[in-house]
């Protein structure tokens, strides 16, 4: 079920840094997964990927669970066809996190893009990430 209230799930590649700060500063964990394919990929800090629904939603619960809004600055969107790479300087708050993001997304039958691999830290230094 989608959740219509927050951010419709985005047509363009470019859309998914916004739609992701929108459901992210909703608070709501559901409309943040329905943003990632089922068998997404998520890359936290530590390096060791987690994939799927269940397990990307803990990934991202201590992020929401600070109650701090997320603000995205993409830096570069590169399209392949039905897939796409993403450059994204992210922060929440004043600083609690912050980091650059190399994301993969990729249009489903449906026509939304939603993540295959959400890397928050993959462009970031060593180090750099809080």
């Amino acid at each position: 079920m989608t959740t219509t209230n927050i951010a419709a799930l985005p047509t363009r590649p470019e859309d998914v840094p916004a739609a992701f700060a929108a459901r992210f500063n909703s608070g709501d964990p559901q409309a943040v997964r329905e943003l990632y394919e089922e068998r997404a990929a998520f890359v936290p800090e530590s390096g060791d990927a987690v994939h799927g629904g269940v397990e990307i939603a803990a990934a991202n619960a201590p992020f929401l669970a600070l109650g701090l809004p997320i603000s995205v600055r993409p830096r570069h969107v590169h399209v392949a066809g039905d897939v796409a790479l993403l450059v994204v300087d992210w922060e929440i708050g004043a600083g609690e996190a912050r980091s650059t993001a190399t994301d993969v997304v990729r249009r489903g039958t449906d026509g939304f893009w939603r993540y295959v691999i959400d890397s928050p830290f993959g462009a970031a230094p060593s180090g750099v990430s809080r």
